[in-house]
């Protein structure tokens, strides 16, 4: 089983090649696919925002089985992203969770916007606010980087199985992905 710390480096060495186009594209075929039926045991879980421009499994040169990814507009810690989140934890062992949150995040720009933007979104858009809040004044940019830091915090203050597990070897770190290159910068 890996640690985090390889998982991490594992994950940092793929962005790389994400952004040099080098990507290997391995573990993308039907030898992989059969592999897989048998059941699955990701390396990481990446908690994403649902923009259609930022894909984990590319920006780490992921192949099939290798990423548990939840994504969700505004890579917040709602019910249904933390309870996938302690599945993936209590259920395949995985290590290492990474909040990725990504410049010029439309979630983010809506909730320092405001308004009404009716039931549902406003909910959602409700979990920024402490980001929003904490940087008044700062750009999109920094809030999305903030918003990924209290999401951290959040998994650990909404989950008894991801605050025992990050006790242990479980390490969640935040993430900003910029548009542009493709580079996964760490937070932490």
């Amino acid at each position: 089983m890996s640690t985090a710390a390889t998982v991490l480096a594992r994950l940092k060495a793929g962005n790389a090649r994400f952004v040099a186009d080098k990507l290997d594209g391995k573990l993308q075929d039907s030898a992989r696919r059969t592999v897989l039926t048998t059941g699955q045991a990701p390396h990481a879980i990446i908690l994403s925002c649902a923009d259609s421009r930022v894909v984990p499994e590319f920006a780490f040169d992921s192949g099939l089985g290798e990423l548990f990814v939840i994504r969700v507009a505004g890579n917040v810690a709602n019910t249904s992203s933390v309870a996938s989140i302690e599945y993936a934890v209590a259920h395949l062992g995985t290590k290492l969770i990474v909040v990725l949150g990504h410049e010029s995040c439309g979630a983010v720009t809506a909730a320092i916007g405001g308004g009404d933007n009716g039931p549902n979104l406003n909910h959602l858009l409700g979990l920024v606010q402490p980001a929003v809040d904490a940087c008044k004044g700062q750009s999109v940019n920094d809030t999305v980087k903030k918003n990924a830091q209290l999401t951290v915090e959040e998994l650990k203050a909404r989950s008894e199985i991801i605050s025992k597990a990050a006790e242990g070897d479980l390490q969640i770190v935040p993430a900003y992905y910029t548009l542009g290159s493709g580079e996964v910068t760490f937070l932490d």
